[in-house]
Parts: C-alpha cells; structure tokens; sequence
C-alpha cells in the first residue's frame, strides 16, 4: 500500500480500533466495499457526503479522518452530561494494555518529576520498553546497587474525544535494565520506539500495582 495517504491510514487504523472488515464498514456507510478498498489504498479525497457517512460508519468525525486539530491535546471538548467513573479491576486493566501501544513513564529525574512517552509491549506480564544507553532514563533509574532496581509509575490511557468517553491505567513497579545476557528474552517483545535513533537499552516493568479507572456514559 505504497500510495496509501492519510485518509486511507486513518480509515484503516479507526476500522482496526472497532474490529471491523472493509465490507462491514462499507455496509455501515451505503458504499460499495470496492470503493472503500480503494480509499484505504489510494491518496484520494472523497466528497464531503462520503467523508461524514464514512466517519459515522466509524465512530469518528470528518476532521478526525481528515487529521486536523493533530498539534492539539486530546479531550478538549466538554464532559458528556451524565459520566460514569468505573474503577477497572486488575484482570481488566491488563486485558487492556495488553496489545502495547504507547505509555508514560514517572519517575524522579536528575532535574525533578519526569514524565516522557515511550512505546511499549507486554511480555510474559511485564512492560516491555526500549531507551537510549546513557540517556536520562538509564541514569535517572539506576540505584547503583546490585540487584535494587527503582519503583516507578507507568500510566497508559485511552481517549476517545468522539464519544468523551475513555480509560486510565497506573502500573508502578520496579524498573529493571535487561542485561545482556537477558537481551534474548526480552528482544521478542517486538517493541519498537517511533523516535527511532540508538535506543538499545531495554527496560522492564514487573507490576506490583496495577490500578485503572474508565470514563463512559449509562
């Protein structure tokens, strides 16, 4: 899919998050399943009818597809009128992040609080995440001693600003730098950072808390 544009990619990636088949979308949105085919594989830009029955089909909006308001936070729009906290069981919480995805490492830093992004995958029930060698996180979370790895948070969310709804998950636990004897039982975790660059150094979280929370409507 060499040609694919952004609409195609943002087509793709909203019908993989519903779980839904080319045919089941082009059913929901009155079009032939040739042509949203086509649209996921070519740089193309439908009309605007096709755009809203196309963003209805996935529980999203024109702009969405279209990838405006990219350089914003998520989840400026207001609160839905009546909102559920639910406080997630631990079984649910992990069911949850357990496709990997991106998350939010806490800890102490040279400078202070930090808080930075990485990609991460779960393996064998840890939190899977590549770094930079000699980098903030590999000095900020060394203890120094043999054997005692530093505790600290790992916060991974969901935010679907279509529908106000959405999900939070804390981990906290101890932060271990894989040696290099332990590389070949972590590196088939498969993660791979977006930032790219010389990021050989992998770190894994064993949860000893796991705590999450969901926003959603009655």
């Amino acid at each position: 899919m060499t040609g694919t544009g952004d609409l195609g990619r943002r087509i793709i990636h909203h019908r993989e998050r519903l779980g839904l088949t080319q045919e089941q979308v082009a059913e929901r949105a009155d079009l032939a399943p040739g042509y949203v085919k086509y649209l996921e594989e070519n740089v193309d830009t439908p009309d605007q009818g096709v755009l809203y029955r196309l963003a209805d089909a996935l529980s999203t909006t024109v702009d969405e597809l279209l990838g405006a308001g990219h350089d914003r936070p998520p989840g400026r729009g207001p609160a839905m009128a009546h909102p559920t906290l639910e406080v997630l069981e631990q079984a649910e919480c992990l069911r949850l992040i357990e496709p990997g995805g991106i998350g939010r490492v806490a800890f102490s830093g040279s400078h202070g609080p930090t808080v930075m992004p990485v990609n991460f995958k779960m393996h064998h029930g840890a939190i899977i995440f590549r770094t930079a060698e000699g980098g903030p996180m590999d000095q900020d979370l060394r203890t120094g001693l043999a054997g005692v790895d530093i505790k600290i948070a790992f916060e991974i969310d969901m935010i679907d600003e279509t529908n106000r709804e959405g999900w939070s998950i804390l981990v906290q636990g101890p932060a271990h730098h894989v040696e290099p004897e332990e590389v070949a039982d972590v590196a088939d975790s498969g993660v791979t950072p977006w930032a790219g660059g010389e990021r050989h150094l992998y770190i894994r979280i064993i949860p000893h808390q796991i705590s999450g929370r969901r926003i959603h409507c009655l």
